[in-house]
């Protein structure tokens, strides 16, 4: 059933209050804060009717309403209006995420960590999904004897590296050839072409018993697969901790261990990010109950896009209680998320 124009205001008006209060609204305070023209016995009866369809709920505690999460849903699906941040408010943002930074990896955690300082949540940041991206550079270096340092290069811009064992009699000339082999070989393939075979037949001329090399040669292949590995990145958990809606210690209990696990969080938002290009949105909201998370229960998760190449891209975004304001930040969102971008442009 369709809300008529006063019933959205209404709801409009109890988002709003609850939101800034933090304390359940009743109709004498919307006639006392809003331009009603109506009756208070008129505004109970709309009251009445938006917990009937499940928008808002009644407390234990009090004779006032909060929002529901399909209230929340209503709001910001059909009544928030998204507005721009002030030009200082943006320049706050802008004097933050370091241009100096050459690297995509330290670019990303910094507008990850100024995102959670922006809107006093707690932020997160998905690694790019790079199974597109190709091998630029591929180098090992040897670190000591059994020991190796494998260092690629990725067209995203994106530096991982990883140390492996190798076998302690191997030389340093000889990693040498075979990283110079292995380089010549896969550049400019995608890591979702390059398989073990590939690796192995990559390397031709080394004076060294097979099966010394296929062990290096299989740590290479391995160092290789991980980078396309997804790394989540959080921000600020202590800031959720200073709100009022996790002041009790199950609820902070619960909140906290959840974020502890960063591969599940890692596997959730992964799954958002499925959903939200398939929606093509410019950003993606999930609202209490609609998160399948075990102790997010009372959050709400919205994520956006950010962009390495065409098609590369990961995503950065808040974990925050359901009462916030959600035009101002999904706009602290927006703003950061395009001065990211802006940045990794920079980069390339």
């Amino acid at each position: 059933m369709p809300l008529d124009d006063r019933k959205k205001q209404v709801l409009h008006a109890i988002v709003d209050d609850y939101v800034s209060t933090n304390d359940p609204v009743g109709s004498k305070a919307l006639i006392e804060r809003h331009n009603f023209k109506v009756s208070s016995a008129t505004l109970r009866n709309d009251m009445a009717e938006l917990e009937k369809l499940g928008y808002i709920e009644k407390p234990h505690t009090s004779a006032g309403r909060i929002p529901s999460d399909r209230g929340y849903r209503e709001y910001v699906d059909s009544l928030m209006t998204v507005e721009r941040l002030s030009e200082e408010e943006q320049e706050e943002i802008r004097s933050h995420i370091d241009t100096s930074i050459d690297e995509v990896t330290d670019l990303i955690k910094n507008a990850t960590q100024t995102l959670s300082e922006t809107t006093g949540f707690v932020s997160l940041s998905m690694s790019p999904r790079l199974r597109k991206s190709f091998l630029t550079q591929l180098k090992i270096l040897m670190i000591e004897p059994g020991k190796a340092l494998v260092l690629m290069v990725l067209s995203a811009g994106v530096v991982k590296d990883k140390v492996v064992r190798i076998p302690n009699f191997i030389t340093d000339e000889q990693i040498f050839k075979i990283s110079n082999s292995v380089e010549k070989h896969l550049t400019g393939k995608p890591l979702d072409e390059i398989t073990l075979i590939t690796v192995e037949s990559s390397v031709d001329n080394v004076e060294i018993p097979q099966p010394l090399l296929k062990q290096v040669l299989y740590e290479a292949y391995s160092a290789i697969k991980q980078a396309d590995e997804l790394n989540i990145y959080l921000e600020g958990e202590h800031r959720m901790l200073q709100l009022p809606d996790f002041s009790t210690m199950g609820r902070a209990r619960e909140l906290l261990g959840t974020l502890s696990d960063s591969s599940m969080v890692a596997g959730y938002v992964n799954e958002m990010a499925g959903e939200d290009n398939a929606n093509d949105g410019s950003y993606m909201i999930r609202i209490g109950q609609e998160i399948t998370l075990n102790g997010l229960e009372d959050c709400s998760f919205i994520t956006a896009t950010y962009n390495l190449t065409d098609s590369i891209s990961g995503n950065i975004g808040i974990i925050g209680p359901k009462r916030m304001e959600y035009s101002k930040v999904i706009s602290q969102i927006d703003f950061v998320t395009t001065t990211l971008n802006e940045n990794i442009k920079k980069l390339n």
